[in-house]
């Protein structure tokens, strides 16, 4: 099978191309700005702005899969817009389509999201996540819409990096007690949304850790997996910042776990085991 990473040298697409080439699949993937070093992988330089190299790249490649793991942040014309050109060239070129999307698209306003729950984002970020899905569906039916939540391995994670650069005092900021999420290990997503891509799913699915944890409970299991002194870590609430977006937001993976045969550890559960 070949499969396309598209976004292939972030984290999560850095462990999806590994797992992909691991596995025996044709691996392609696509950079921004540079590409990786990974072996046995055809890289391929992608503006999801461009229509027109989103259309050359998918000619090229031919791929089975494609798996979005892109992160434009806020950028509008990246985050939104983008993924709805990539389903449009996967349902022409007949591709499935795995698209990753985030709880941001979440108000937290019910605490528990199950996958039949509608998108009511509170920040721009969370509001093109929620157009790219809508989108994506709208153009593309058979495509799987993957969301997620913070994504946790070693220091390529901003969530890790952020521990240690704040016990080392390098950083300013707290680690919010009152900010509450369901982390996911960057290797048990990847295998997951593979997972996905290689059954005949559709629609909606959540893919994050079993256990909710707030950020500083986070980041004292971090601090403990990586040896960092965890009474460095200050705390705060978020409640009483400036900050937008979300409190509380769980997602509900049950009903996506129950039909994969990959596991989604709590953080309590892979970062005490030292992944």
């Amino acid at each position: 099978m070949t499969v396309l990473i598209v976004g292939g040298n972030g984290f999560l697409g850095s462990e999806l191309v590994r797992q992909a080439a691991a596995a025996g699949h044709a691996t392609a993937a696509t950079f921004a700005t540079r590409p990786s070093s990974i072996p046995e992988v055809t890289w391929r330089a992608l503006d999801l702005r461009d229509p027109e190299r989103v259309e050359a790249v998918m000619a090229e490649v031919g791929p089975r899969l494609v798996v979005n793991a892109t992160s434009g942040e806020a950028d509008w014309a990246v985050t939104a817009e983008g993924p709805v050109r990539l389903a449009m060239a996967a349902a022409k070129y007949g591709s499935r389509l795995v698209h990753v999307s985030s709880d941001a698209v979440f108000s937290g306003t019910r605490v528990h999201y199950d996958e039949s729950c509608l998108p009511d984002p509170v920040t721009p970020y969370g509001a093109a996540k929620a157009a790219a899905e809508t989108g994506v569906r709208l153009v593309y039916p058979d495509a799987v819409i993957a969301r997620t939540s913070l994504i946790i391995g070693d220091r390529r994670s901003v969530h890790v990096r952020a521990v240690h650069d704040l016990a080392a005092g390098t950083r300013n900021g707290v680690l919010f007690t009152d900010d509450i999420r369901c982390p996911v290990h960057v290797a048990d997503l990847a295998a997951a949304l593979l997972e996905l891509g290689s059954c005949d799913a559709t629609g909606v699915h959540h893919l994050a850790g079993a256990d909710a944890v707030s950020r500083h409970e986070l980041g004292i299991l971090i601090a403990k997996r990586d040896g960092l002194d965890a009474s460095r870590l200050p705390a705060g609430l978020r409640a009483e910042s400036a900050l937008p977006g979300a409190l509380d937001v769980r997602l509900d993976s049950r009903a996506t776990q129950r039909k994969m045969n990959t596991t989604l550890r709590g953080a309590r559960q892979f970062l005490a085991l030292g992944d």
